[in-house]
């Protein structure tokens, strides 16, 4: 498991074969390459975990609001 911050897909861009999306990231847009995610293609609406600007995974909001539990834990210092 790699430490990977949650965001959901605004929209994919084009121009860019289907590879790069923009992406709502705690309110801010960025471009995130969601190439590795090509067997099962995320769209407009659906999350993702992004490590290092590429999309390395799919979760649901669910799974986005755990993930970001934990990265607030971690910049805590608190121990669970």
């Amino acid at each position: 498991m790699c430490l990977g911050i949650p965001g959901r897909i605004v929209e994919i861009l084009d121009g860019y074969h289907g590879q790069i999306a923009l992406v709502d990231v705690s309110g801010e847009h960025r471009k995130v390459n969601i190439g590795l995610l090509e067997e099962d293609p995320p769209g407009a609406g659906d999350w993702i975990v992004i490590h290092m600007g590429f999309a390395v995974e799919r979760t649901d909001a669910a799974g986005a609001a755990a993930a970001m539990d934990g990265l607030r834990l971690l910049g805590s210092g608190e121990q669970p």
